[in-house]
């Protein structure tokens, strides 16, 4: 993610509402105690997340990837009152520290929390979503999209975040990580089922909007 000026990063996130106390806390304890904190969403995207999910006003979101619970506070600013955000992650190591800091943004009865493997917990939930947010593991982007599609209403938003990959997707030789980013975009590019925009925001973030 050091391929954005560093300048202009810090002159956007000054210009962008600042993080309330319970996301401040949350990205000190971040990086404090938790490893590879890097993956935490933070000040200028998770305001983004919050913009979007206001925007669209969901019934049910998606997260495929919680990592410390960040983007899922953030995107659970817009949900309507009776909305529920759903996210899933593998690392149980994690889950006391998260729903720990989803009970402290009165948001314990708002998400519910997965444990384990997404590629057989999505399957299981049944619902629709108006929002997915994919910011797990890279390999299985494109596996996710195809699990999620049919599950998103049409005009819902399906994001990916990550899809710049530190700039890596512009080198000639593709580590697999990469290759798998470069070959999401390729996809979401050629789905007909979708119209999508690629933001270089921090580390590019995918928009897809269903049709």
């Amino acid at each position: 993610m050091e391929f954005i000026d560093e300048k202009i990063q810090q002159y956007a996130e000054t210009f962008t509402t600042q993080e309330n106390e319970i996301l401040k806390q949350l990205n000190r304890d971040t990086h404090a105690k938790i490893l590879m904190p890097r993956m935490l969403s933070g000040h200028l995207q998770g305001q983004f997340l919050s913009m979007i999910s206001c925007m669209i006003q969901p019934e049910k979101i998606l997260e495929i990837g919680t990592y410390t619970g960040y983007s899922a506070i953030c995107l659970a600013k817009g949900l309507k009152p009776n909305g529920i955000l759903h996210t899933i992650d593998i690392n149980e190591e994690l889950e006391t520290f998260v729903s720990e800091y989803f009970e402290k943004a009165n948001l314990k009865n708002k998400i519910q929390y997965h444990i384990g493997n997404a590629l057989n917990i999505i399957s299981q939930i049944n619902e629709t979503f108006d929002l997915v947010f994919i910011d797990a593991d890279k390999e299985n982007y494109c596996n996710y999209f195809d699990l999620v599609i049919d599950k998103v209403k049409s005009g819902g938003f399906i994001l990916a975040d990550n899809v710049l990959w530190s700039g890596k997707v512009l080198e000639d030789k593709k580590d697999k990580d990469t290759l798998s980013i470069h070959h999401y975009n390729q996809k979401i590019m050629l789905d007909t089922r979708v119209e999508n925009i690629l933001l270089p925001i921090r580390d590019g973030i995918m928009i897809a909007r269903k049709l």
